[in-house]
């Protein structure tokens, strides 16, 4: 069953009077629960299509659908609303809030969804033991390693029980060991919770483990791979 559908999408961008066509009329149907990646070099598009699918910009022509919600017809305050509510992001550079600790940091979702505070901290607490970080609930950011600090923003993404996560780049900045174990972790949460997770990057480790391997280039589908699961 589809959870994310773009039809005859295109981008483009004006730098310096130059227009750049930075998606090409993508067509691409992600079903529910799938494990996912968009790969290709810098340029190719894939970390503008994720911010198009995550209702973080908008395409220049064409459509997208996320969860049978037109994107396109959405105001911004309802766009935001569906970021909340439906999509969970994790980035390359973790976007944590420095000044909150890590659980409240998790939190901070549930705040902005109405969560009464018990079930906010139940949540938030038992989300960092799954990802193993239950004895650093309270300390902030700078206080945590690289991976420690990414948990807590793959945490933070799923906390909400979202239909769809999207990870940009999400181990660029992780030595080759922690970003392994990040990633079977992601695929673990996968497995057992249903989200649909759909990567932009790189690195060859994410897409060894992607069960579906969307190849750009110039802003088009080159290659459509899948794998066994």
């Amino acid at each position: 069953m589809a959870i994310i559908q773009t039809s005859k999408l295109y981008k483009d961008y004006a730098t310096n009077g130059v227009t750049v066509k930075a998606l090409r009329g993508i067509d691409l149907t992600i079903d529910r629960g799938e494990f996912s990646a968009l790969a290709g070099p810098s340029g190719s598009g894939k970390t503008t299509l994720l911010n198009i699918i995550g209702g973080l910009d908008h395409p220049t022509n064409g459509q997208v659908t996320v969860n049978d919600i037109l994107l396109n017809e959405q105001s911004a305050k309802e766009l935001a609303r569906i970021r909340l509510n439906r999509i969970g992001f994790i980035f390359q550079a973790y976007n944590l809030i420095p000044v909150l600790t890590a659980i409240e940091n998790v939190e901070y979702i549930l705040l902005l969804q109405g969560v009464d505070k018990e079930e906010r901290y139940q949540r938030s607490s038992e989300i960092l033991r799954e990802v193993g970080l239950g004895d650093e609930l309270h300390r902030r950011p700078q206080e945590l390693s690289g991976g420690q600090q990414q948990r807590v923003a793959v945490a933070r993404a799923i906390v909400s029980q979202p239909d769809i996560v999207l990870a940009d780049e999400p181990t660029a900045n992780l030595d080759q060991k922690t970003g392994a174990m990040l990633l079977d972790m992601m695929h673990d949460l996968n497995k057992k919770k249903g989200i649909t997770f759909l990567f932009s990057t790189h690195d060859q480790m994410v897409m060894e483990r992607a069960e579906r391997l969307l190849h750009l280039v110039d802003g088009q589908v080159a290659d459509d791979e899948w794998k066994k699961k």
